[in-house]
């Protein structure tokens, strides 16, 4: 028997299907080896030679498929058909040395998971692909060099900062400089003027004003509201007739099938899906056989599949659907480093209708299965219509247009959503006819100002990196999960928005090392990996070239000081940090001591905020983001009132907006002070609410069996209330001033019952469903935040998952990982052993993964803990497969 390694246990699972009993079918579950994160594991004096790791995760893995190989004299590597999977399969060679003497190592590929494509992949086996696999190493080495030498330099020159990373920081300022182009945006007035039109038949029409004074208006030629009044009055003043009717018939192409950044844009748009779920829900469909490999940059397709789609379109819609030939797509971007054709249905006659599939996965199959049908289908057809209206004079006129559908062609299933800043003039004209009277109604005049380019959402980023040849297929989903993982970046209804920490990021990589941050520089550096991909490039040259010059700039900022680097950036920023106030006064003079000027200040916990300089006679201090807010701001130092004759102020501090009572004195020099919860928006606070603050804990009467004061507060870990040395937790913040003995006890006797300490056997939040290999999938409550729990396998929930939504297809993907990282997965082993037939392989696989699981979870806590710290600077590594 052959031994056939994949990366997942649900790609084995499916394979093993269609392969039968003469193959034993086995899960690497992703990466076996890894570069240490430490120093040393890519050495540039030794010809960048790479230290690798076997991952402590992957040796279980590993000695499974050693096992099963000694009574098998064949490997066959069947990873994904990219550069991913071919490094996956190249490491597996590696690792596997040893063992492989004497046996024979073929490799092959399919574009997707169904018995035809499989059959046929085995009949073609080949050698791993050396150029992709030196590809994988130059980027691999690349990103390394840059995450383990550029962050300590972040973090010693810029407190706070995590770390940066060879693409991600590239795409950091993307997101930064399209905020300061909204920021810096003046908006501009202009007017339009609009008439309700009606024909002699007694049909209604709406017209522009597109001349005036016999002049053609251009957009900012109505500047205010007398120049639309006179406008106004210049059209209501004369008679109107149609000057002329002009209709013409146009055609509207389908879009070509999707790739891998279609596919997310596309998502994004039209269910608000982010990068990372749905490549998660992609990659399911693909392990189940339903699509194509789903990290694609090609938009051709197989001749089968088109000759498919054409049969199920005039199956279901008729010949008048099917264009005379089949339509042909051309890539235009230059890649030789990933799959090559579309994301596709594997089955073109298996409507969405058929297939029972669970939320994303549900809603991504109908959008793929739409998009690959109607790029064959034929040409919408439609009429467009303009229609000029005029005075005898001619010094005014008016223009309406619109368009009718005629034949709505690949519209009848399948059309685009649609960025920002796209317009549809798709407005039904009734029936015109030059020459006659246009009677009027309503003449409008309408303001208007121009607005600044939106935000990015995850959609419009990835067609821009795209656009400017930043990052590949493999990368987008990582990249976006990384600034919003790191704080660079936070999502707000699916607008990217730069934190401060990340403008910081940004604002010192661009004058320390703006060339590494140039998208140029960054879609250049793509273009030699896609060469070496294609075995054009010496792999070494190009780092050796890159690491001469990035070296150097390191160089540089060996000798730079902290408060170097902070008046640099104070400089930098400073149209951000300190804008012009509305009354003309000086932008940096403290708005407390009036003497002392602002500037930006690092705390010794880390992170940045703004200070006067006039300290310690003053200690004001605001958080940077605070005067882009002009109204909280304006808040800071405000006097809510008076208790006891001192004064209660509302501040704006470095850590957040809170209330405080007094003054600080020799005596007492911190006042009481207690922080705005979450929720609380600064400018509705008045005094009755800031001393509700500021009286906390709130005593909310005598325990009845001990008598004991039970006590309601705001704690780190959110509102509370407490009896002796029991906390309960409480829902919400409002509860803390609302919440009566009844309930109180009630709470806590409940926090009793369920015991302290991760003992507890906390109730779920959500029941998910059934997970396919049985048991209950539930979102669980936990002390470090929600999670999903399977069985024994606990999971938690990444911060863009909310407990409230996350659903079944969401967290499987998440199980997955986690038993594949050492969790106590249940049946994990016949998983990865996904073939019944080859019972001896299964169970010498499953032997050394039970008897190692508990103690290796116990003896490597401590280190683990100091490896994901220092991990924390590798970063821009592709997605796990």
């Amino acid at each position: 028997m052959a031994v056939v390694v994949v990366e997942s246990p649900a790609k084995a699972k499916t394979i093993n299907k269609y392969l039968g009993s003469n193959y034993t079918v086995l899960a690497s579950f992703g990466h076996v080896r890894d570069l240490p994160p430490k120093d040393g594991s890519v050495d540039p004096d030794a010809e960048f030679a790479m230290k690798w790791e076997v991952a402590s995760d992957s040796k279980k893995h590993i000695k499974a498929i050693t096992e099963a190989l000694a009574n098998d004299d064949e490997l066959i590597l069947a990873t994904d058909p990219d550069r991913e999977g071919e490094a996956i399969s190249w490491h597996l060679q590696e690792a596997l040395e040893k063992k492989l003497k004497g046996k024979k190592v073929s490799r092959v590929t399919f574009n997707a998971i169904t018995k035809s494509a499989i059959t046929e992949a085995m009949k073609h086996p080949r050698e791993v692909d050396r150029p992709l696999v030196e590809a994988y190493l130059a980027r691999r080495a690349l990103d390394y060099l840059v995450g383990f030498n550029l962050s300590p330099v972040l973090w010693r020159k810029l407190p706070g900062a995590r770390s940066a990373g060879r693409v991600q920081s590239v795409c950091l300022r993307l997101i930064v400089e399209r905020e300061m182009e909204i920021e810096a945006f003046k908006a501009r007035e202009y007017w339009t003027v609009t008439a309700e039109l009606t024909t002699p038949r007694g049909q209604s029409f709406t017209a522009r004003l597109t001349v005036l004074g016999g002049k053609k208006l251009e957009k900012f030629d109505l500047t205010t509201e007398t120049d639309a009044e006179l406008a106004v009055h210049a059209v209501t003043s004369r008679d109107l007739s149609v000057k002329s009717v002009e209709a013409k018939p146009a055609t509207r192409n389908p879009y070509p099938p999707f790739m891998t950044s279609t596919l997310q844009q596309e998502a994004s748009r039209k269910f608000g899906m982010g990068a990372k779920a749905c490549m998660q829900a992609a990659q399911r469909l693909y392990e189940a056989g339903y699509i194509t490999y789903m990290r694609t940059d090609g938009i051709d397709m197989a001749p089968e599949a088109v000759m498919a789609a054409r049969e199920e379109i005039k199956r279901r819609f008729g010949d008048k659907y099917i264009p005379e030939s089949p339509r042909m797509y051309k890539n235009k971007a230059k890649n030789a480093q990933e799959a090559h054709e579309c994301i596709r249905p594997t089955d073109m006659a298996a409507g969405p209708e058929t297939l029972k599939l669970a939320d994303d996965q549900a809603k991504l199959y109908d959008l793929i299965w739409k998009r690959t049908l109607a790029s064959q289908m034929s040409a919408a057809v439609m009429e467009r219509t303009t229609v000029d209206i005029t005075s005898p004079d001619h010094q005014v006129e008016l223009r309406a247009t619109g368009q009718v559908l005629t034949f709505d062609g690949f519209l009848k299933i399948y059309d685009q959503g649609r960025d920002d800043d796209e317009d549809d003039d798709g407005a039904r004209l009734p029936q015109i006819m030059a020459g006659e009277p246009a009677k009027k109604g309503a003449i409008t005049p309408e303001q208007h100002f121009t607005q600044p380019p939106p935000r990015y959402t995850e959609a419009t980023l990835v067609k821009r990196m795209e656009e400017l040849g930043i990052g590949r297929p493999s990368t987008y989903a990582s990249i976006l999960t990384t600034i919003v993982d790191r704080g660079y970046v936070r999502k707000d209804k699916n607008r990217l928005i730069p934190e401060d920490t990340g403008r910081l990021v940004t604002a010192f990589l661009s004058n320390y090392f703006r060339r590494y941050v140039e998208y140029d520089f960054t879609a250049d550096l793509e273009e030699q990996l896609d060469d070496i991909s294609a075995g054009d490039r010496d792999y070494k040259e190009v780092l050796a070239r890159f690491w001469r010059d990035f070296s150097a700039a390191l160089g540089e900022t060996s000798e730079l000081r902290i408060s170097e680097v902070l008046d640099k950036i104070d400089e930098v920023l400073g149209p951000h940090l300190y804008p012009p106030r509305p009354d003309g006064t000086d932008p940096r003079e403290c708005p407390m001591c009036h003497a002392g000027r602002l500037h930006l200040k690092t705390a010794r916990s880390g992170g940045a905020f703004i200070g006067c300089g006039n300290y310690p006679e003053c200690r004001y201090t605001r958080p940077l983001s605070a005067p882009g807010d002009g109204e909280a701001a304006a808040l800071d130092g405000k006097i809510l009132g008076y208790d006891e004759g001192q004064a209660i102020t509302l501040r704006i501090g470095r850590f957040g907006p809170y209330v405080q009572k007094g003054e600080p004195t020799e005596d007492m020099p911190k006042p009481p002070r207690s922080s705005l919860p979450k929720g609380w928006a600064p400018d509705t606070i008045d005094l009755e609410r800031a001393l509700m603050l500021l009286n906390l804990p709130r005593e909310v009467g005598a325990h009845p069996e001990d008598g004991v004061m039970i006590e309601a507060g705001i704690g780190r870990f959110g509102p509370f209330v407490k009896h002796g040395s029991t906390y309960a937790n409480l829902r919400e913040v409002d509860e803390v001033f609302t919440i009566g003995m009844n309930h109180a006890v009630e709470v806590l006797a409940q926090k009793k019952a369920r015991g302290p300490g991760r003992g507890a056997a906390a109730q779920p939040l959500r029941e998910l469903g059934e997970h396919p290999e049985g048991g209950p999938v539930q979102v669980m409550p936990g002390r470090y935040g929600p999670y999903v729990k399977w069985g024994k396998v606990n999971a938690t929930l990444p911060k863009e998952l909310e407990p409230e939504t996350v659903t079944l297809e969401q967290a499987l993907p998440l199980i997955e990982a986690k038993a594949g990282a050492g969790g106590k997965k249940k049946a994990a082993p016949k998983k990865a052993a996904a073939k019944p037939a080859a019972k001896t392989a299964a169970k010498t696989a499953a032997k050394p993964a039970a008897k190692k699981a508990a103690p290796k979870k116990a003896a490597a806590k401590k280190p683990a803990a100091k490896k994901a710290s220092t991990k924390s600077a590798a970063t821009d590594t592709p997605e796990a497969d």
